[in-house]
Formats: C-alpha cells, structure tokens, sequence
C-alpha cells in the first residue's frame, strides 16, 4: 500500500487510565495494561477488538486490492530519511529520534494506508531483561570497543518496536522428472611407484525417475520490513508462532508498530522462493537411490492465504565515534543479534601480545637445542 493523504482521521490507539487519566503501557511481566502514574492496572478485554480472531486472508483478493474495507486501516506514520524505517507515532508527536539508526528526524504529518495486523505475538522480555541480554552479549565480545561497552551499560532506554511479517499458507502438487542414481564399485588395476595394485572405484548408474509430491505450507514466515539487515532479523528466530494473539492494539500500548514496507506480493515471491526449496528437497528424498539429479519440477500452487503479523523486537541504536551500531534482541525469547563493533587498539594489543608469545616460544626452543 502507498502513503496517501486523506479527510479521515488516522486510527488513534490511545487507552487512557480510567481512574487518572494518564495512558496505560503494556506490561510484558503482568502481561496486562499498568498505568505508571497511578499503578492502576487492566486487564487486556473488551472493547472493538474482544472478539477478533486470527484468521488467514485471501491473498488474490489482496493483490487485486478486493479486502473488506475493515481490513485496511490508516495510521500516521515516520519515514527516517536516513534508514527510510516507517515507525508509527501517535498524533501529539512533533519530534522524535528514529529507533534503527539513532537519526535525530522530524515526523511527518502523511498518513499510511495498509492492511491491518491480523496478528500480534506479544513482548515476554521487559526493557530491562532485554538491556541485560544485550550488555551480556557485547560482554562476550573480546574486540569491542570498551567505551561502546561502557555507553551501552550506562542505561540509555531500549526501544520496544514491533516489526511487520507476512506468513503465508499454500496448498503445493509437484510434478517432477529427474534420474535416480545408483552407486556401484568396480575393481581396476593401477601403477603406483612402479607397482601394479588393485584399486576400487565408485561409479554412478543413472535411471530416469519421475513422479509427484505435494506439500501444504504452514505460515511461512517473510520479514515485511527494510529498516534492519536480514541477517540480524534471520538471526533471532525461531519465533514460537503458536503463540500468536489475534491482533489487539491494547498490546501496543507503550510500545511502537514498524510499518510494513515489503508490499505484499513481493513478500509473496520470496515465500515461493523458500516453498520452492522445500519442494525441491522433497523431489530429492522421493527419487531416492545414492544420488539424484532433478531435471524439471511444475508446480501447482492453490488455496494462497496470509497475514500481516506483528513480531517483539528490543532495539538499541548508538552513535559511538561517528559509527552508528544497532543491536536487536527477541523480545519473545532473548535472542541477541547486532553489528559487531571492533577495537583496532585491542586487535593491535592482541596482535603484539602473539607476536611476543611466539618470539619467545621460538627463543627458548633455539636455546634448548
């Protein structure tokens, strides 16, 4: 979906403390809403959402832009002009700095139309459990710069940040035609040194091999955002998606919604992609024999459904020394990933010190002699 400007008024997901009025937060520990002005507390039911359900949707009706009209909603969004993250904001925000790369940015007043979450897997891990993670892993990098360490441990707050997936479901009947082979030996006479000797050799007989599998695809997970590397957002995973919620903005509350910025279609392209790797692993075990060689797979997709969930991530940016260094942490599990800083006085020390170590290995072994 494409940012558009409208009369409407973007849905504003505030949920003030009934009994002082400041707005309540989610709590990943009491797994409920607290208000931190007057520790009052609620429970996550009730209102427009009490009934929702985490339910697929049809994916050709979305590419042909045919979704209920309660399915699409229109939330004011941020676009960093450094790392083009889309972060949504509530509407009495003017300024703020962006999440992903620590870039000091002023928000837009644009709306982003797109489809709604269907889905939420709620934070388990508070701010603190996931600073501990994080400082915890920058302690077991031996080469990170001490003051980066050090910046990072003095407390600068975290960011709560739901990230945009799309899993996808498919019903998948391959046909396949390839060769089974099978690995036979024969005995061949060879020289060595000047000496005839029998020697065993491996040979492959190909047989043609042909036939069907099928296969239904079960919520195939594809990241829906730019604004982090693949390889940090690859990194935390496994997400337990059993325990998925149907969407509530309630456990929003406190925290801030990443935007989707991978369009649905393209996310579905790179689910085929992991569907067709799959397959392919399946035509291979069902040729069987020692080895295989697939020469051509048609496949057959049908029944394509999806949804726009919503995944916890604890993210920390720091501008250290010019640098700019981003550490993710699943805020499921605990799982950290980040950009590895390097000290180049600590490599330079590292270096010197094994040079010194192997001088004076090499000078007792010469006066041992």
């Amino acid at each position: 979906m494409t940012e558009v400007t409208s009369t409407d008024h973007p849905e504003d997901h505030r949920f003030p403390c009934d009994r002082c009025g400041a707005d309540y937060r989610f709590d990943p520990k009491e797994n409920m809403l607290v208000c931190d002005h007057c520790g009052n507390s609620q429970q996550i039911s009730g209102g427009p959402w009490a009934n929702a359900k985490l339910s697929e949707l049809d994916f050709d009706a979305a590419v042909a832009e045919n979704l209920p009209l309660t399915e699409i909603e229109e939330t004011r969004v941020l676009k960093c002009p450094n790392c083009a993250a889309q972060v949504e904001f509530d509407p009495n925000t003017h300024a703020a700095e962006c999440p992903f790369c620590a870039t000091p940015v002023v928000t837009d007043t644009g709306t982003n139309r797109h489809i709604k979450p269907r889905g939420v897997l709620p934070f388990v891990l508070d701010e603190r459990s996931a600073h501990g993670a994080m400082t915890d892993w920058l302690g077991r990098l031996w080469f990170a710069p001490g003051g980066l360490k050090d910046y990072a441990r003095k407390g600068r707050k975290m960011q709560g940040i739901y990230v945009p997936y799309w899993t996808f479901d498919a019903n998948t009947r391959s046909r396949y035609q390839g060769e089974r082979g099978t690995v036979y030996y024969i005995t061949k006479t060879v020289v060595r040194d000047g000496k005839r000797m029998q020697q065993r050799v491996a040979k492959v007989r190909w047989t043609r091999a042909s036939g069907r599998v099928a296969r239904f695809f079960d919520d195939v997970l594809i990241l829906a955002s730019t604004s982090l590397p693949k390889r940090f957002t690859d990194a935390l995973q496994p997400w337990d998606l059993a325990a998925l919620a149907p969407y509530q903005p309630q456990y929003l509350a406190g925290f801030r919604a990443e935007a989707y910025s991978v369009p649905l279609q393209d996310g579905y392209d790179e689910a085929r992609e992991h569907m067709a790797r799959v397959i392919n692993r399946d035509v291979r075990f069902d040729i069987g024999g020692d080895q295989q060689r697939v020469h051509n797979i048609a496949t057959d997709v049908s029944d394509v459904t999806f949804k726009h969930i919503l995944l916890p991530v604890w993210l920390a940016a720091y501008k250290y020394r010019g640098q700019t260094y981003r550490f993710v942490v699943n805020g499921q599990t605990g799982r950290v990933q980040g950009e590895r800083p390097w000290s180049a006085i600590k490599i330079t020390f590292a270096v010197l010190l094994g040079l010194l170590v192997a001088a004076g290995v090499g000078y007792l072994a010469a006066t041992n002699q």
